[in-house]
Formats: C-alpha cells, structure tokens, sequence
C-alpha cells in the first residue's frame, strides 16, 4: 500500500481499512527521549489491535559509537517484528504519541528493511481520539509473522558519506535539529556542540506541524528547494540520534525525493570520533 497511496494514513481511511477481512498489522511505537517509557501509554490505553514496539530496543541497535539509535542487528529486527505479527508482503500501520518522529523512524526502519507496505497514521495516537475512536488495554497476542528483512532498500549515510555530501557542490546535507544546536550555542545531550561542515540547517518545523503532521506537498518542495534541495542535487539528512531526520526523510519522500539518504548515527555518532571536525556558527562552515 506504501508504494501507492503514499507514506500517511489518516484515521478515517485506517477505520475502513479495519472493517477488511485482513486489515494492516497495527504497531504502536510511542517513544520519548526522556520521561516515562512508551510502553507506560501503551498500557493505559492504544488503538484496538496494535501491538507495542519499543524503538530503543527492538528498532535500533544499542547505543555506543555508531550513536545513540543506530542500525539494528538485522536478525534482531527481524524477530521483533515477527513477533508483533509482521507478515511478508502485508500491509503495516505505525504510530506514535503524535509528534511523528518515533513512527517516522520506524516507517524508515520497516522500508530500510525491505517491507515497503508501510504507512504512518498521521496525526498519531491524538488523531485517534481526537477523532472519537475507541481504544483498548487489552493487549494481542498476534500469530508470529513471517517477515523477512533484507537492509538496504533505503540509502544509508555512515560519516564519511555524510562529510562527502556536505562537501560537494552538488548535493545537500541538512541538519534538522534546532538552530540553536546547529549553531553550536547549545548541547544539551551530546559532549560536543555545532554541525558538519558544509551541512545546512533546516529545524524540523520548517517541514512539519506542531501536531506531528506534515506540511502539504507543496509547501515541502518550497521549504526543502529554500534549503537547497534541488533537482540534481543529492540530498541526505541527520539530526542528534537519526530519529528526527528519518522524518525528515519522510518528508522528502513526500515532497517527490524518494532518494533521500538518512545519516543513521547522526550527531551522536558524529562526534563519537574525536577526529571529525566540527562547525559552530549560522552558516555552513566548509
């Protein structure tokens, strides 16, 4: 279904598509950086059907050099997504607390991994109840998928990718974290502050509501065509930890650029290596 109706769902057409006889695996990755765990809202209440994936664990690999949500093992993700009822060639439905970035991240780990009928629910869980649905604390136990992973269906950035794009006239690597972080004023979360050399910033607002839900088409092509991203011009993003800037890729599919790269490490692998330099200012800093 991704690959014809696009990356969103809204509520209305998910609530058709549970009057199927077979209708879309409903996972729930509610997540936040720091706070209560996902799995906590999971529990106090979720759409009828989902089963809980935590991000942290079963969609990224341990934190240490490659970052702090690096690739996961793609044999571990295989069997967490077979044991949330993940089945090949079926169509998937994430969400999450309604920001849009775990599930984003998930969408890019479902499509990375080679399962392209993957949707977000737009709006996320608030949609939902927004919209006056019901909702359970009843959790499935759904018959094990049979899945298969196979990485690389999406393009991946490591760090010496991401300095070659940042470096060349003919393509962009955009920075998606806040302006502040970009400029190198604050860090409140990795050991050292700035950008890439030769990235540019784009805030993740520019492409995405305060609701989670994505600007229009249109209005994506404009702000990302401001920031550079332009025909012929090769495009990845990043962010801290590559959980915002998979929305970010999201987003580019959106606007038409399907072949956005994602810089999975991000900052927090950037900076891993002391070696690597860094940029502070408004400006790129080639």
């Amino acid at each position: 279904m991704s690959g014809t109706q696009g990356p969103l769902v809204e509520v209305e057409r998910l609530v058709a598509e549970f009057d199927q006889a077979d209708p879309p695996t409903l996972l729930d990755v509610r997540w936040r950086l720091v706070g209560p765990p996902g799995r906590d809202d999971y529990l106090a209440g979720h759409l009828p059907g989902a089963v809980f994936v935590d991000l942290d664990t079963a969609l990224c690999g341990a934190p240490g050099a490659g970052g702090r949500h690096p690739l996961p093992d793609p044999a571990a993700l295989e069997a967490a997504l077979r044991a949330a009822g993940v089945r090949a060639g079926h169509p998937v439905v994430v969400y999450d607390g309604g920001d849009g970035m775990a599930a984003a991240r998930a969408w890019w780990t479902l499509r990375w991994a080679g399962h392209r009928q993957v949707r977000l629910l737009h709006g996320g869980y608030p949609a939902w109840v927004g919209a006056g649905r019901p909702v359970s604390t009843d959790a499935p136990a759904p018959s094990p998928g049979d899945v298969v992973v196979r990485p690389g269906d999406l393009p991946v950035l490591d760090a010496g990718e991401a300095a070659a794009l940042a470096a060349a006239d003919d393509a962009v690597l955009l920075d998606v974290r806040a302006a502040s972080r970009y400029r190198g004023e604050v860090e409140p979360i990795d050991p050292v502050a700035g950008h890439v050399p030769g990235a540019a910033n784009l805030p993740s607002g520019e492409y995405v509501g305060p609701d989670g839900r994505f600007l229009a088409a249109d209005v994506l092509s404009e702000r990302f065509a401001a920031a550079g991203v332009t025909e012929g011009r090769a495009v990845g993003a990043y962010c801290g930890s590559g959980v915002t800037a998979a929305q970010a890729v999201l987003a580019l599919h959106l606007a038409g650029r399907t072949d956005a790269a994602l810089y999975v490490g991000s900052w927090s692998n950037w900076v891993a290596d002391p070696a690597r330099p860094v940029a502070s200012g408004p400006t790129p800093g080639r």
